[in-house]
């Protein structure tokens, strides 16, 4: 009864905050209505699956049913789509350690933990020392040289030799992922991590974190406190850190068979599926056209400590991430296009969709959803226009537009319709890490608005009232013109595939292939979004859909496989790519080329 009372009294609070009144013009009224109910600590950072997400959905499509936009989804403004929302240890995870015939039990998350993407496995088996776990003919280095791992359980330091460089070629090869598939490959049984004492005296235990790939099936990868594993090497007259300076110092691998010890190891991580929405509606065009113009922002943000890996706040206690500029104003922005565009709908000569996405701080979930399930032919979608933190518009009126190469039409356009005394930036590429990103991929022009980041970019303080509500009304009025220019060509604008930077948070090579990954995908191998065109991808013949399981020698389990192979290849090089391609394996010859 409790609980009843506190929704009676929680609701009238969202109830009123909701805008509910009709006004077509673009306003500074509305952008702050929209603005402080989707920001409000009511909502609790509209983290995707959550109540609050739901709660956000349903507003966003009470305003399109009031601006008279049909539902996009087979009658359903909803479009709900799976997410790997967190992992969980079940009770299958075990370890125990025989040194000596003498048994030690350990812990979990005290004396051991299990590594995220650690496969479910139980497994008893002797125990091997293989330094960094790096093998790299590229570096002329290798911890597995002279030792046999094979049925064996490898214990690895983290990091790698050259630890106190800023600038390291080894850096592409010191994830945990990269070490666990070297081993696999070597024919290890499973693996043990263990912090070393450089660079850092510390002895943490790593965080259960989905990373957005699939876990390696049938093996076993745990971490263990030093101060356990440091046991192991006394009982074998050795000495871990002496060790460790040594491979330091020397750059070469010292690899060390541990005699009468083995290790009983279980482990089993499982993936807690939750679903998310999009919310889209339909404005039809009075024209009889077939094409659509899509205009999105990402309503979803990072909730209280679900995403504690994004937030950039450092505190200890929960707080809310209100996600005001990132992307309340995108989403706000979205919802007044949407008003204003409905008012002017007998000018209109193409339809117009709008899209609301969820799973966007999560790695562009939703918009990668929606162009791998569209209601709409994809080929019909003339170009996508995308808002995310357009709130916080400077003294200079500084606006970023991203994709402003991916038509040559689009430049044109926006100097042409730039009559608010913006100072426009363009950067070319169909890229950005938002969800135009999505339709990019699919080879569909793109527009992605963007006033920057900002001392409050994923933290608490990202709050409704530092927004620049002027200003945002400013950006919407110039994005409204922009839409009816595109909407008033006369021919569909051309897409022009521009090449990103290079992505190197994952990792670095010499090489370049010219594939896009599919954003979301959690099978086994790398699954391609598409192929930049002339690419040497493109010319082998690899083609959107198609997924990677094996480059050259090496098995491609995910993305994190993909990069580490590319490692080893030099431009001039030619590789054997094997995929799969609707459930058959093909295999294609790859010419690659330099970065």
């Amino acid at each position: 009864m409790k609980k009843i009372l506190l929704f009676l009294l929680i609701l009238p609070a969202f109830i009123s905050a909701q805008k509910k009144w009709s006004d077509p013009s673009i306003s500074v009224k509305d952008l702050k209505a929209h603005l402080y109910y989707l920001a409000s600590d009511d909502m609790k950072g509209r983290f995707s699956g959550s109540p609050e997400e739901r709660i956000a959905a349903d507003y966003i499509r009470n305003q399109f049913e009031s601006y008279g936009l049909e539902p996009l989804f087979d009658g359903n403004y909803f479009q709900d789509f799976p997410f790997v929302e967190r992992l969980e240890l079940t009770s299958n995870n075990s370890a125990e350690l025989n040194i000596n015939e003498h048994k030690v039990s350990l812990k979990i998350n005290e004396d051991f933990t299990t590594v995220s993407f650690s496969g479910r496995s139980k497994l008893k088996a002797p125990l091997v020392f293989a330094g960094y776990g790096i093998s790299s003919a590229n570096l002329e280095y290798d911890d597995y040289k002279s030792i046999d791992v094979k049925d064996k359980i490898v214990i690895i330091l983290r990091d790698h030799p050259e630890h106190d460089s800023a600038h390291s070629e080894f850096d592409r090869y010191a994830s945990l992922r990269s070490k666990a598939s070297i081993a696999r490959d070597k024919g290890a049984a499973g693996i043990i991590f263990v912090n070393g004492y450089f660079p850092s005296d510390d002895d943490n235990l790593v965080e259960l974190r989905y990373d957005g790939a699939p876990a390696i099936n049938d093996f076993p990868v745990i971490q263990v406190k030093r101060n356990i594993i440091e046991n192991l090497f006394r009982a074998n007259n050795l000495d871990l850190k002496a060790i460790q300076k040594k491979i330091d110092s020397t750059k070469q691998g010292n690899p060390v068979e541990l005699k009468n010890c083995t290790a009983e190891i279980q482990t089993e991580v499982k993936e807690i599926i939750s679903s998310a929405r999009n919310v889209g509606g339909l404005l039809k065009s009075k024209s009889g056209s077939d094409e659509y113009i899509v205009v999105g922002a990402h309503f979803d943000h990072l909730g209280i400590d679900q995403l504690k890996s994004s937030s950039m706040y450092r505190g200890s206690d929960r707080q809310i991430h209100n996600g005001a500029d990132d992307n309340a104003s995108g989403t706000s922005a979205m919802l007044e296009l949407a008003e204003a565009l409905a008012a002017n709908q007998p000018e209109l000569k193409r339809n117009i969709i709008f899209l609301a996405f969820s799973g966007e701080e999560l790695g562009i979930l939703g918009s990668t959803y929606f162009t791998n399930n569209s209601p709409v032919p994809l080929d019909k979608i003339i170009a996508m226009v995308n808002m995310d933190m357009v709130g916080r518009l400077n003294e200079e009126n500084s606006l970023t537009v991203i994709g402003a190469g991916t038509s040559s039409a689009w430049k044109p356009l926006l100097n042409e319709k730039n009559k608010y005394d913006l100072k426009l930036t363009f950067d070319d590429a169909g890229t950005g890490g938002s969800d135009h990103q999505a339709f990019s991929n699919k080879n569909i022009p793109v527009l992605f608005f963007f006033t920057g980041t900002h001392s409050d970019y994923h933290k608490p303080s990202d709050d409704a009232d530092k927004i620049n509500y002027e200003g945002e009304k400013k950006i919407v009025s110039y994005i409204f013109d922009v839409i009816n220019g595109i909407d008033k060509l006369e021919e569909k604008p051309d897409y022009v595939k521009v090449e990103a930077p290079t992505n190197r948070r994952i990792g670095k090579s010499r090489v370049y292939v010219g594939t896009v990954p599919e954003f979301g995908y959690n099978g086994e191998g790398y699954k391609l979004s598409g192929v930049t065109d002339g690419s040497p991808a493109a010319k082998a013949g690899l083609m959107s859909g198609d997924i990677i399981i094996r480059f050259g020698a090496q098995k491609i389990s995910n993305i994190y496989d993909f990069m580490r192979a590319m490692a080893e290849y030099k431009p001039g090089d030619q590789v054997e790519v094997a995929v799969l391609r609707d459930g058959k394996e093909m295999k294609f010859i790859v010419d690659l080329v330099a970065k």
